[in-house]
């Protein structure tokens, strides 16, 4: 049998992204509660999500979404974490500038380990393509275009998103 690297490197990525989603999923959460969405799209969903960003980049004139929506166009998947916010009741904590989360709730307000947990969990994810090889990055313009996108992800009412395109290349 020969397989030729095109195809290879594309299964490839999608083994390492269902990877990055294991490990994103299980890094230590807050309280040990997981508030986090995880998807991976490829094809026509990876699509959608760049032509929002170009989107985004004709009504704001935000270049740098234009930019990215091309890493996203040579990606060969995409891995996007969202977290859903919600205090986790932590006495005495005040992380949020909130006296508590009674007040942080009552202003609607975001909780520092909410946020902190993605970040850990985007941490894990991005070493596990690194330790593959796989070039990526983590980019808040694609997070927030799936944020735009909602419910086609079904991530409302999550207000902190970012993603990961990568893929298997020579550059």
């Amino acid at each position: 049998m020969k397989i030729n690297s095109i195809d290879a490197e594309k299964r490839t990525a999608l083994a390492v992204a269902e990877l990055m989603a294991a490990a994103a999923r299980t890094a230590p959460k807050g309280n040990g509660n997981d508030r986090l969405e995880l998807f991976i799209l490829d094809g026509e969903e990876k699509d959608k999500l760049a032509e929002e960003m170009r989107r985004i980049t004709d009504e704001t004139g935000i270049d740098f979404f234009a930019r990215d929506g091309g890493n996203v166009d040579n990606s060969h998947a995409v891995v996007l974490l969202g977290t859903r916010i919600d205090p986790i009741d932590c006495p005495n904590c005040g992380y949020c500038g909130f006296a508590d989360c009674n007040e942080n709730r009552q202003n609607n307000g975001i909780c520092a380990f909410n946020t902190g947990d993605l970040g850990i969990a985007i941490g894990s994810a991005v070493s596990v393509a690194a330790d593959h090889r796989c070039d990526n990055r983590v980019l808040f313009s694609a997070g927030k275009a799936a944020l735009n996108l909602g419910n086609r992800y079904r991530i409302r009412p999550y207000r902190w998103g970012r993603s990961m395109p990568f893929k298997v290349s020579n550059i």
